[in-house]
């Protein structure tokens, strides 16, 4: 039961390059998509999307959909307008396959808080294990590309963003799934759209600091904490939770907090905080400044939203 509130969670051709399709143009953007894994049945794609005239050595925005664990997909229309945002900005962004590992769970016989704590804690490792193997095939490919090995940015939205957060969170513990990463390898930056990092074993904590990260959030969120939800030595915790440890650390981190609004802050950003992306970029990867910001929006004369969420809320919200 101390496990419950955990629930928001070969092939020979591995690390192999497909050739890639004819590039689709939009304007100037070029997109090319490569098989980067296969697992089993699962054929994981990449796809990027990029302006080849622009600078070399550019910032690549490696990111993660979201949908639960459950559905998604790197090619959801409002993806690919961020991307092609992105790349008009000057940046390589790339939209990337994982496995869904809760994707049969509401037709699984579930018996109990047990059982969906398993079954979600293995979808978090296996997505991780694909963001990993991802940034890899990336890695190196990056001169390729005329990306900066030193500012690869993992981005993700709800479980995308758990993911990405997840994925720091192992590499500040040298967990064995970063032996899937180049030798040393560090991320730029995290940049996630209402994420959180799952624990097992009570407090969060940080052997190494973490990279700088940006944080977006409402809240009012019943999908993914806004701040912690524990039960026991098990527990999620939230955007406004890993703030104030980065706060704590003196860990560069760019918190934008939204008062009174729900899982939204999971897609909105990718369409009304691109200066706000673009600053955290710009600043915290590519000059590598040691900034902390906390900004915080509220619209004047919205409702007040329910906000005291327990473990059981988010269970209901996601799984049932």
């Amino acid at each position: 039961m101390k496990k419950c509130i955990l629930f928001l969670f070969v092939a020979t051709l591995l690390f192999s390059c497909s050739k890639p399709k004819t590039p689709l143009k939009t304007g100037e953007i070029e997109k090319q998509s490569y098989i980067f894994s296969i697992k089993g049945t699962d054929t994981l794609r990449l796809d990027k999307y990029d302006i080849p005239s622009q600078r070399v050595d550019k910032p690549c925005v490696l990111f993660v959909f979201g949908g639960g664990f459950v559905g998604g997909s790197r090619t959801y229309e409002a993806n690919i307008d961020y991307f092609e945002k992105l790349a008009e900005r000057g940046y390589v962004a790339i939209g990337i396959d994982y496995r869904l590992g809760l994707k049969d769970v509401k037709n699984k016989d579930i018996s109990g808080p047990d059982e969906i704590t398993g079954l979600l804690i293995h979808a978090i490792h296996i997505a991780v294990e694909d963001l990993f193997d991802a940034t890899n095939f990336v890695y190196n490919h990056a001169a390729e590309w005329g990306i900066d090995k030193n500012k690869i940015i993992a981005n993700g939205s709800s479980a995308g963003a758990v993911t990405v957060l997840q994925g720091e969170y192992m590499i500040s513990h040298k967990a064995e799934l970063t032996k899937r990463l180049p030798e040393g390898f560090r991320y730029g930056g995290i940049i996630a759209f209402a994420g959180a990092i799952a624990s097992e074993n009570g407090d969060l904590t940080w052997p190494v600091k973490p990279t700088p990260i940006q944080l977006f959030h409402g809240d009012a969120d019943k999908n993914v904490p806004f701040d912690k939800a524990v039960y026991g030595n098990a527990g999620l915790y939230g955007s406004k939770y890993i703030a104030k440890q980065l706060d704590e650390m003196q860990a560069p981190y760019f918190f934008f907090e939204v008062e009174n609004v729900a899982h939204e802050m999971a897609e909105s950003p990718m369409k009304n905080n691109l200066d706000e992306i673009t600053t955290f970029i710009e600043k915290y990867v590519v000059k590598q400044k040691q900034f902390i910001i906390n900004t915080k929006e509220e619209m004047i004369g919205s409702p007040e939203l329910k906000k005291d969420f327990d473990f059981m809320d988010y269970i209901q919200t996601n799984y049932q």
